[in-house]
C-alpha cells in the first residue's frame, strides 16, 4: 500500500524584509498562515537531528527537521505591547489591593498603582527588548548559514504555480515544490517567547 504524500513550496530568503514581503502576499492570495512555516531555531534543528548542519539548503527537503510558525512583524508588535500592558495592569492591580486591604487612603490606592504598574511596564519592556533579541540572533543565525527557509503547504497545481510566482518575485533563491509523506500536520513550533507569553495569559 503506497503512502500518500503532499506537496510543499520551499525557497530561501537573503533578507527579512524580502521574506515579510513575500508572506504578506501569500496571505492576500488567500494561502492560510497555519500553511507557512521557518526553519526552527538552531538548536533545536540540532537537537533534533542530532548533528550540525552547515547550510539550510541541506535541510529543505527533510521531513525530520523541526518547524515553527511564521510570526511576523505586526504579530510581534502586538505580542509585545500586551505583554507590557498585561504586566502593568497586574502590578497596578495587585498593589491597589493590598494598599485597600490595609484600609489605605484613596490616593495612597492611587499612588501605589501608579508605582506599581510602572514597574510591571519596565518588566514588559525588558521582556520586549529580550524578544528582540532573541529573533535578531535567530535571522542572523540562518543567514549565516545560507538563508531562511520557508515552506508553503500547497494543495493543488494551480496554488503551486502561484504560490512559486510570488517566493520567486520576491528574490527567494532555490524555489521549487517537492513531495513528502503525508503525516497528521502537527501543530508548527511557536517561538519560545510567545510560550511564554501564554503561560502568562497575556
Amino acid at each position: 500500500m503506497m503512502q500518500a504524500t503532499v506537496r510543499e513550496a520551499v525557497g530561501v530568503f537573503h533578507d527579512e524584509r524580502s521574506l515579510q514581503a513575500a508572506v504578506d502576499e501569500l496571505l492576500i492570495a488567500g494561502f492560510d498562515r497555519s500553511k507557512l512555516s521557518l526553519l526552527a531555531d538552531q538548536d533545536a534543528v540540532e537537537k533534533k537531528l542530532g548533528h550540525l548542519y552547515d547550510k539550510v539548503a541541506d535541510l529543505e527537503e527533510d521531513p525530520a527537521v523541526p518547524s515553527m510558525a511564521f510570526v511576523g512583524i505586526d504579530s510581534r508588535t502586538e505580542a509585545k505591547g500586551a505583554m507590557i500592558g498585561g504586566l502593568a495592569y497586574v502590578g497596578a492591580v495587585a498593589s491597589a489591593g493590598l494598599v485597600v486591604a490595609s484600609q489605605g487612603t484613596l490616593i495612597a490606592t492611587l499612588i501605589w498603582a501608579a508605582v506599581a504598574g510602572g514597574a510591571g511596564g519596565l518588566i514588559g519592556a525588558a521582556l520586549s527588548r529580550y524578544m528582540d533579541r532573541r529573533h535578531a540572533q535567530y535571522v542572523q543565525q540562518q543567514l549565516d548559514r545560507g538563508g531562511i527557509l520557508l515552506w508553503v503547504r500547497t494543495e493543488d497545481g494551480g496554488r503551486e504555480r502561484r504560490v512559486v510566482d510570488i517566493l520567486k518575485r520576491h528574490s527567494a533563491a532555490d524555489v521549487h515544490v517537492f513531495e513528502l509523506p503525508e503525516i497528521d500536520y502537527p501543530p508548527l513550533a511557536v517561538s519560545q517567547e510567545l510560550s511564554f507569553m501564554k503561560r502568562l495569559g497575556l
